[in-house]
């Protein structure tokens, strides 16, 4: 079972505590050298036109982009990002073999370094799907990395179980040839919803009850990152162990979605 799971915006500069692990190289890291390149040319206003942020945003990762090619220590794709998911990841955590069982099992999709393992030596940034470079031969982040991450993401499937679990936002679905994904492994993709108006022990049917339901971004996110952990602490290969996971009053709920999108409830 493969775990994909989306970057993070925010990221750290430095680590203050990194683990014993021999970092990896990323698969596509001469064409994130390549962007680095590309980005770091422009002036802030531009990039921050790029990339729809702040001037102070822009001017920090003009810099970020400028020291791809100086002597800086990487960092394990795994603890680079710190974004709402990663909060409760908690991978500065994970014991050395739960470390190992996610270099294995989880796969991170970035714009600007296509697809990480956790274990990738990578430098902080801030990339947009949308953002069109030289060296992307006149394609945006999306069109660029589909044709290259594809068959990477379902070759990486099928030599495991052939099931892919997705808890990356649907955003980062536009990086791969999703129809193929679809098509050629299992997705189970589960669901997190806040309860509206109703009391905890108010048992409708479920027609009646997903009338009730909100996604928020923010609880999603905190909870794609849990369920990682979750799968990693509990070296999880089975799709259906999935219905055990429980974390800030969301849980598993068997009246509502399927095997392919389990639903998690927060009363």
């Amino acid at each position: 079972m493969q775990i994909l799971l989306a970057s993070a915006k925010i990221m750290n500069d430095v680590l203050k505590t990194a683990p014993d692990v021999e970092l990896s190289a990323p698969r596509f890291a001469h064409e994130a050298e390549a962007f680095a390149r590309d980005m770091a040319q422009y002036s802030t206003e531009t990039i921050a036109e790029m990339l729809g942020c702040s001037q102070q945003i822009a001017g920090q990762n003009k810099l970020r982009f400028m020291r791809f090619f100086e002597e800086t220590t990487k960092m394990p794709a795994i603890l680079a990002y710190h974004g709402q998911a990663y909060k409760h990841l908690k991978a500065e955590t994970f014991t050395e073999n739960e470390l190992r069982f996610a270099q294995g099992h989880l796969w991170i999709t970035s714009f600007l370094y296509g697809l990480l393992r956790p274990f990738d030596g990578i430098l902080p940034y801030r990339m947009e799907g949308s953002v069109v470079l030289p060296s992307g031969a006149g394609e945006n982040m999306f069109g660029f990395w589909k044709s290259r991450l594809t068959d990477v993401l379902i070759n990486a499937v099928k030599a495991d179980d052939g099931v892919l679990v997705h808890l990356a936002t649907e955003e980062f679905q536009h990086l791969f040839d999703w129809q193929r994904v679809r098509k050629e492994v299992r997705i189970v993709q589960p669901l997190f919803y806040v309860r509206k108006g109703r009391s905890s022990s108010a048992r409708l049917l479920p027609e009646g009850r997903k009338n009730d339901l909100k996604m928020q971004a923010v609880w999603a996110k905190t909870c794609r990152g849990a369920m990682t952990r979750f799968i990693i602490e509990h070296r999880i290969t089975k799709p259906d162990d999935l219905r055990a996971f429980s974390y800030e009053e969301f849980k598993f709920e068997p009246f509502l979605g399927d095997a392919d999108y389990p639903h998690f409830i927060r009363q």
